[in-house]
């Protein structure tokens, strides 16, 4: 059965949605000197990967993270823990309506924040899915960035023990590539485009849902940041074509927009 599916990150850490360079975004203050996030997303489709994970129709993806102050300014390290959920659609015969990952991680800002990593856990967990199909999963993953200025790049290798319905060993590896616009209207607008390339490797693939052991997926967006909204236009495919792809158009290419806002 296709992993209907399921972050990096989109918010922090997450596979889901459309990923972004790290940013400074709006924080409450929380207990032992930490800091909260929350921020909530609507969008024309959950793609996790390439692969729609609501048959290509609108998903509501809140988010809610606490985020302890760094060691210290000689060790720019913190951790974090929070959770991040999207509805979801499988089709008319499959009861799960959601999902609702738990993660946690260290992360790290060195260099005034140019370098950053991110060692993180996710717990996946699917709401309503039936336990003998095997949905809920765990996975470990580290993100690399930095910061040039005129141009911001990241990395990031994951890796699942027993993946989405039982599929054994998955292994993601991503790319990504994001240019700051210069030109804004004012200091309440700012415009970046970006292009990420991913590649998802799974031993039991037909567990998966998909034809072959591994395949690759694409995008590439534009975002634009205004009041603190940003608004994302995404370009969207992978080379799984209809039968490697549970005999569905969730490989297909496809655009998507999202909606996203940081309080």
């Amino acid at each position: 059965m296709l992993r209907k599916i399921a972050a990096l990150t989109g918010l922090l850490v997450f596979c889901a949605g459309v990923a972004h360079a790290d940013e400074e975004k709006p924080t409450w203050k929380a207990p032992f000197g930490g800091t909260f996030t929350a921020g909530a997303t609507f969008a024309t489709d959950y793609s996790y990967r390439g692969i729609s994970q609501t048959q290509r129709q609108i998903a509501i993806q809140p988010a809610f993270t606490y985020e302890t102050p760094a060691v210290s300014e000689a060790v720019p390290l913190s951790a974090y823990v929070g959770a991040w959920g999207s509805n979801v659609y499988f089709g008319n015969t499959n009861p799960t309506i959601a999902e609702v990952d738990l993660i946690a991680g260290l992360r790290l800002k060195a260099l005034e924040g140019k370098l950053t990593g991110d060692l993180g856990y996710i717990r996946y967990n699917y709401l309503g899915a039936p336990s003998d199909l095997f949905y809920d999963f765990n996975e470990f993953g580290l993100v690399l960035g930095y910061d040039f200025g005129v141009v911001q790049v990241q990395g990031a290798v994951r890796y699942s023990p027993n993946f989405f319905a039982n599929s054994g060993n998955a292994w993601y590896k991503w790319g990504q590539v994001t240019v700051p616009i210069p030109y804004t209207f004012n200091e309440n607008f700012a415009f970046k485009i970006y292009g990420a390339v991913g590649n998802q490797y799974v031993e039991r693939f037909t567990n998966y849902g998909i034809g072959n052991n591994n395949y690759w997926d694409w995008q590439i967006g534009f975002t634009a940041t205004v009041y603190g909204v940003d608004l994302t236009i995404a370009y969207i495919d992978t080379n799984l074509d209809v039968p490697y792809c549970g005999n569905t158009m969730n490989c297909d290419a496809r655009a998507v927009f999202t909606i996203s806002k940081t309080f």
